[in-house]
């Protein structure tokens, strides 16, 4: 009876053990190259949460088509070569289906030809327009378009008369590609770049920078288009300058610690931003209204510290994702195609539609003209 007893249940033993790679097949496998930790954990750390939070959320309810996720985040530490390290990682040895991320569009670029050369679906969560333009089959992103974002900002400034302007970016991926945009597209709305700088992105302090571009005395307003804690440093040496010029952030500035970090300096800041910084704002029946208070109340109760645009980007990163994975299985080219089929799909940063040759999806409307007061994110209204 024992030697029976003993077979059974070494039999059910191996049964287990057969059985258990085949359960962790049917997982779908997520991977995430976020900068978790390091200078650009503002952005990292907040998708990291958001798309931890949102599995959950998603597995609780039994998954993609009956399927649970497997997320893997990978800490870039937003460092590009590390970036590339760690893709490979997901993609050869984790062989996961899609990747979100990464935070910054310095490391997207470094991984973009890896993940086109693997078949692999990415959907970034940076915002440089040179991700998805000139267009890449495997590539997406979630920000809004730098170029619109410039638009914004440049419309604003012609209502408020302003015609000859400084710029400063930082050397990151982002601070280049986003210059490029606004010197490509000023001469558009009459507006002449009187000054432009490049500063560290590790500065701490960049009063030089401040103290050259206000000698100008032809400088009406300031653009510093920035991801990093530095662009805080700016708008704190400006206004400690006793300079009072009107100061644009690029939409990298939607995170209250950089609000905090300047402290006052910050009030009165104009910046463009999705909606998801006045999500409380908007009228009953708008269609971004009930997923933005949802992901406010969801991710603030979980985490206790403000949601921001960044996480936002995460978050739609991820129902972007499992809209495909629900439409085209776990089979990245069917993903990839479900992904340039999405229509009318609302998420934080706009309402989405994609396209076979348009990998953002998102219009200039996507965007809100926002500004600081009394330490808070409002709406722009203008003088």
């Amino acid at each position: 009876m024992k030697k029976m007893l003993s077979k059974s249940l070494c039999a059910f033993a191996a049964a287990c053990l057969l059985s258990a790679p085949s359960v962790w097949a049917e997982n779908i496998k997520l991977g995430a190259l976020l900068a978790v930790t390091g200078p650009a954990s503002f952005l990292g750390g907040p998708e990291a949460r958001t798309l931890e939070m949102l599995v959950e959320q998603v597995n609780a309810k039994g998954g993609i088509n009956g399927k649970k996720i497997d997320l893997l985040v990978k800490d870039t530490a937003g460092n590009p070569e590390k970036a590339i390290s760690l893709a490979k990682q997901l993609l050869e040895e984790d062989n996961v289906l899609t990747v979100l991320g990464p935070s910054s569009s310095g490391e997207t670029m470094a991984v973009k030809k890896i993940f086109e050369d693997a078949k692999t679906p990415l959907i970034s969560c940076a915002a440089a327009e040179v991700i998805v333009n000139p267009l890449a089959s495997w590539i997406f992103k979630t920000p809004q378009n730098d170029s619109l974002a410039a638009i914004k900002i440049f419309m604003e400034m012609n209502k408020l008369g302003i015609e000859k302007i400084a710029v400063l970016v930082d050397n990151s991926g982002f601070g280049k590609a986003g210059k490029e945009q606004l010197q490509k597209i000023a001469p558009d709305y009459k507006i002449e770049i009187v000054e432009a700088e490049v500063y560290d992105a590790k500065a701490t302090d960049l009063s030089a920078v401040v103290a050259k571009i206000k000698a100008n005395a032809a400088v009406q307003g300031i653009i510093n288009w920035s991801i990093v804690p530095a662009q805080s440093i700016v708008v704190k040496n400006i206004r400690q300058s006793g300079w009072q010029v009107p100061i644009f952030q690029s939409h990298g500035f939607g995170n209250i610690k950089y609000v905090e970090a300047a402290g006052v300096a910050a009030e009165g800041v104009i910046f463009p931003a999705g909606r998801l910084l006045m999500a409380g704002l908007l009228p009953d029946g708008h269609p971004q209204k009930a997923l933005l208070v949802q992901y406010v109340k969801d991710y603030e109760g979980k985490y206790k510290e403000t949601a921001s645009t960044f996480g936002g980007h995460a978050y739609d990163a991820f129902i972007i994702f499992e809209k495909a994975v629900a439409a085209g299985g776990a089979d990245k080219a069917k993903v990839r195609e479900a992904i340039e089929g999405l229509k009318n799909l609302p998420g934080t940063g706009g309402i989405f539609n994609f396209s076979t040759t348009d990998h953002n999806g998102l219009a200039l409307d996507a965007f809100e003209m926002m500004t600081v007061k009394d330490g808070k994110f409002v709406p722009y209204t203008g003088k």
